[in-house]
């Protein structure tokens, strides 16, 4: 039987990087106020990260500074999942530099971690779903050659004097949440730009982000971090990458043929290949494929079978 951590003791290091503390069924993060945090951690602010949403703890020492690291489950936050593990150290929110006087203290709030882990049996494989809801909308950026801002539901892109004659002749774009199949976010490295880019549905590209009218172009310049944002919280409401994919629906089929065709082997009768359909239709109702109409009655087809 699991047992709870509820009554462990909480934890809590408080450095010029931020402050963490855990509180036995979740760490709360807070960023520093010191010049040298970065606009990236400052504009996501404080995050609660739920215990189940972690993978493993670590403290790093050095000679002047440590650092305190958190590995959270693959597919557990959108920020990551957009980012691909090309956040740089001082923007990833789950680093935290430690002073050198602080190392017991990180130390121990590392074994706290652990041994919740181990007692609550949280488990380190990857997940189907987000356990963080990503960054706060609305939100706006400019960096690079032009604005990216999200409600929610679009995303608009206006741009600058800076971009390329083509690519702005072309006017601001606005997005769909469900005509994006894909976003990317890509730092500056060396001589090479960055990017904000989406893939939009039956709307393949190859060209560069300098040329591409669904990409920002970045230059490596201080804001450009803050792309990332846009890229997570639009990420966050996108179908997770380990869910069923979504295939696109001709508008002639009828609901009761998406939700169970006569054609449909019999493995597909079971519990558990139900469950899944509803998950599908689910994401295809939210990527705007299905109507409220069609996603009832498919739902309703779907639920009788069970």
């Amino acid at each position: 039987m699991t047992v709870g951590c509820q009554n462990l003791p909480m934890a809590e290091i408080i450095q010029k990087d931020g402050t963490w503390v855990f509180e036995g069924e979740a760490l709360r993060l807070t960023p520093g106020r010191d010049k040298n945090v970065s606009l990236l951690r400052k504009e996501l602010g404080e995050l609660a990260l739920p215990l189940h949403a972690l993978a493993g703890a670590s403290f790093e020492q050095g000679r002047k500074s440590g650092r305190l690291r958190l590995r959270l489950r693959d597919g557990a936050d959108p920020l990551l999942q957009a980012t691909g593990g090309k956040l740089a150290e001082t923007d990833d929110p789950y680093q935290l530099s430690v002073e050198s006087d602080r190392y017991g203290v990180a130390e121990y709030f590392v074994d706290e971690v652990r041994n919740a882990l181990l007692i609550d049996e949280v488990p380190s494989g990857a997940v189907d779903r987000y356990l963080l809801p990503g960054p706060a909308v609305p939100l706006s950026v400019s960096a690079g050659d032009g604005t990216a801002t999200f409600d929610g539901e679009h995303v608009r892109l206006e741009w600058n004097w800076k971009t390329e004659d083509a690519k702005a002749a072309a006017g601001a774009r606005s997005l769909a949440v469900g005509d994006i199949a894909a976003v990317e976010w890509h730092p500056a490295v060396g001589l090479e730009n960055g990017y904000l880019r989406f893939a939009v549905r039956h709307a393949p590209t190859k060209a560069p982000p300098k040329y591409d009218p669904n990409s920002v172009e970045l230059w490596g310049f201080k804001k450009d971090p803050l792309m990332a944002l846009v890229a997570a919280a639009v990420q966050a409401r996108l179908p997770h990458p380990a869910a069923a994919p979504v295939t696109d629906v001709p508008a002639q089929r009828r609901p009761t043929e998406i939700a169970a065709p006569d054609s449909a082997p019999p493995v597909e009768h079971d519990h558990d290949a139900q469950l899944r359909r509803l998950r599908e239709l689910g994401e295809l109702h939210q990527a705007g494929v299905l109507t409220d109409e069609e996603f009832t009655h498919a739902k309703q087809a779907v639920l009788r079978r069970m």
